[in-house]
């Protein structure tokens, strides 16, 4: 059986903050620019408070089946949620939004070297 890769993602907005947690947030805002945002094992996120209080976890996980993609859908709402909790970083709106690379269409270059090793 193969291994599929599902790239998830976690967004939300942030709510409730206290001017602490904003300045926290805002100091530490270099690591977490949507310009170096990827998607990783434990999830990397993304935010741009002096835009607006919203946020992007991006997670990447695996399974053997189709099905798997739920289970991993929910690890990665669960670790978003713990990451927040645990700094006490209130939150509102959470939506998750999955995909299975290996049902992604292919880009240009992706057909093109498909075409060719065939």
């Amino acid at each position: 059986m193969t291994t599929r890769t599902f790239r998830i993602m976690v967004r939300g907005v942030f709510d409730g903050l206290s001017p602490e947690q904003r300045a926290e947030l805002l100091a530490d805002a270099a690591r977490h620019d949507v310009l170096h945002a990827a998607f990783t094992r434990e999830g990397h996120l993304a935010y741009d408070l002096t835009a607006r209080a919203a946020f992007t976890f991006r997670f990447l996980d695996s399974g053997e089946e189709e099905a798997d993609i739920l289970a991993a859908t929910e690890r990665a709402e669960q670790a978003a949620e713990a990451w927040l909790s645990e700094r006490g970083y209130g939150f509102k709106n959470l939506r998750t939004q999955a995909e299975d690379l290996s049902q992604a269409p292919l880009g240009k270059r992706r057909r093109r070297a498909a075409a060719t090793t065939n």
